[in-house]
């Protein structure tokens, strides 16, 4: 959890909720990966299609961002059987009846005889009502609401992990920055005398040429020489970044932004190196941005 209380969630995570009521049971799985947004699919059975607009309102009440897969499957039981009595067949047999009852001398036939023929008496299942129907769906949103807590609570658990795994990486790209400042290429001296050879190579390069000239590139070698300006952006970057970890909830963006501006000031400190240990620590921020921002592309 960060310092402020929000919680950092990651964007993986699965869960499963299993129910059921006296005729039907279920199961709601409920599966997130990584997304640049917020994308909802659902897919439910047949006669269930009133559920989709539940699904995505509650999956939207929990998820800032993802892609989310929500499944619904259901499995019919054994159903209550009521007896029903085919109306036009036993007419049938009664008409039947009477017109046999002149010409044979058999026995008035009973009920239970009638009763055993085949197709009379039928059992079939009890139809639901509609109030029926309302407590299974309440039901079911009930369980899809446990399904996506227990979502959650996995992303949350996941998200705890990447939360420490960023602030050791924020930690490796801080003491790497200081690390390059305290560099001997980037000693206000070590400068100085570096723009020194450089200004009498280009004095001696450049007979003829105006002062105002030489001015404009001798600014251009100083500005080249000196990374302290990418280093501070550095510095600065990593204070953002630590305030929004400690912030928590959806930061994912605003950290995956940071990380771009990041790779900008380490790239800009390799090309200004001209000094192998500067070089070698810059290449070391590189591959330590990079492995921040494979988790950052984790984060909500």
């Amino acid at each position: 959890m960060s310092k402020s209380g929000k919680v950092v969630h990651s964007m993986t995570g699965f869960a499963r909720r299993d129910g059921g009521d006296a005729t039907v049971s279920w199961t709601w799985e409920v599966k997130s990966v990584n997304g640049r947004s917020l994308d909802v699919r659902a897919r439910l059975p047949q006669g269930y299609e009133s559920l989709d607009p539940i699904v995505r309102s509650a999956v939207t009440a929990a998820c800032s961002r993802g892609n989310l897969q929500v499944n619904l499957s259901m499995k019919r039981g054994s159903a209550p059987l009521q007896l029903q009595v085919n109306e036009d067949l036993l007419q049938q047999v009664i008409d039947l009846m009477a017109r046999l009852e002149s010409r044979t001398q058999a026995a008035p036939p009973r009920l239970d005889g009638i009763l055993g023929l085949r197709g009379v008496l039928e059992a079939v299942e009890e139809e639901e009502s509609p109030e029926d129907q309302e407590v299974r769906l309440a039901a079911l949103r009930e369980d899809l609401d446990a399904a996506l807590q227990a979502l959650l609570a996995m992303r949350a658990a996941e998200g705890a992990r990447l939360l420490g795994m960023a602030r050791g990486h924020l930690d490796e790209i801080e003491r790497l920055a200081k690390a390059a400042r305290s560099c001997a290429a980037t000693q206000p001296e070590t400068l100085r005398q570096r723009l020194k050879e450089q200004l009498a190579v280009l004095v001696e390069e450049s007979t003829g040429v105006a002062e105002e000239r030489l001015a404009q590139e001798l600014a251009i070698l100083a500005g080249k020489a000196d990374v302290r300006e990418e280093l501070d952006r550095l510095a600065a970057h990593v204070e953002a970044a630590r305030e929004l970890l400690d912030q928590g909830g959806a930061v994912g963006r605003k950290l995956d932004f940071l990380c771009q501006e990041f790779n900008r000031e380490a790239n800009t400190l390799c090309s200004k190196s001209a000094d192998v240990e500067l070089t070698r620590i810059g290449l070391d921020l590189k591959s330590s941005i990079e492995q921040l921002r494979e988790q950052i592309q984790n984060i909500e």
